[in-house]
């Protein structure tokens, strides 16, 4: 992927490539850490313990199952996950990671199209 030979979290925190210190949750193929700059509150990052595609899959699924439970508590009202791949993508730390933003009623005016909002204009299909 885009980690410069780092294979492992560790050796990319070593590095300085993953800057993530709040880590919350420490499972077997993921970590969950705090986002240093969060959307919203609660938004978490999920981290393959290796750059291994296959984990990012584990990531996702994580991250998928955090969120439903968190709407089931009441934590929040929905969720967005992504992922940034490359730099034209917006991706800054070049380590894989999953984001889950929770997401509340009225945190945004208008929240239709989700992360179609990452592109200026497009969210809103309703109107075009």
């Amino acid at each position: 992927m885009y980690t410069n030979g780092m294979t492992t979290l560790l050796e990319a925190q070593q590095a300085g490539i993953a800057p993530w210190t709040e880590r919350i949750k420490d499972r077997p193929l993921v970590s969950v850490f705090l986002d240093r700059y969060p959307c919203t509150p609660g938004h978490r990052l999920y981290v393959p313990k290796h750059d291994n595609p296959n984990w990012i899959v584990q990531a996702m699924e994580q991250a998928l199952a955090d969120g439903n439970l968190m709407v089931e508590s009441g934590e929040c009202d929905g969720f967005n996950i992504g992922y940034n791949s490359g730099v034209a993508a917006g991706q800054t730390v070049m380590y894989p990671h999953v984001h889950l933003i929770p997401r509340r009623h009225g945190d945004v005016e208008d929240p239709v199209g989700g992360v179609r909002n990452i592109i200026p204009g497009k969210g809103n299909y309703k109107k075009w």
